[in-house]
């Protein structure tokens, strides 16, 4: 069995909570789950200590058991100095847009052409 330990949302419409649970990866979402490992209430401060809470035997019971954690609950344990901080990366989220590279290539062919005009100096 595929183990995650992953969020499960709660609350009503705009006002989430979280519960951080144990299920097997082919449970939906919100459905089945075999344990509650603690919560996270992201309308709270980021440093509030009830934020997020973690029954951290538990969670490690579960990582040596297999279980992997989604990327959102790897944070929090990386926070709580549980697993080893990764590097992550999003190439596509730095890249400017369509429009902003054209104008940097034409700001740039612009600055060229001056550059030429320019006489040098001696």
């Amino acid at each position: 069995m595929a183990m995650k330990i992953r969020l499960a949302r709660g609350g009503s419409k705009k006002r989430p909570h979280y519960a951080v649970v144990a299920a097997d990866s082919r449970m939906p979402r919100d459905g089945r789950f075999i344990e509650k490992l603690g919560t996270y209430n992201p309308l709270l401060a980021k440093d509030s200590e009830d934020r997020v809470k973690l029954n951290m035997e538990r969670v490690q019971y579960w990582l040596d058991q297999g279980a992997q954690p989604t990327d959102r609950v790897s944070r929090f344990l990386e926070a709580a100095g549980v697993v080893a901080k990764k590097e992550r990366s999003n190439l596509k989220k730095g890249v400017p847009g369509k429009a902003a590279q054209e104008r940097a290539a034409a700001k740039a062919e612009k600055e060229a052409e001056a550059a030429a005009d320019a006489p040098a100096e001696e």
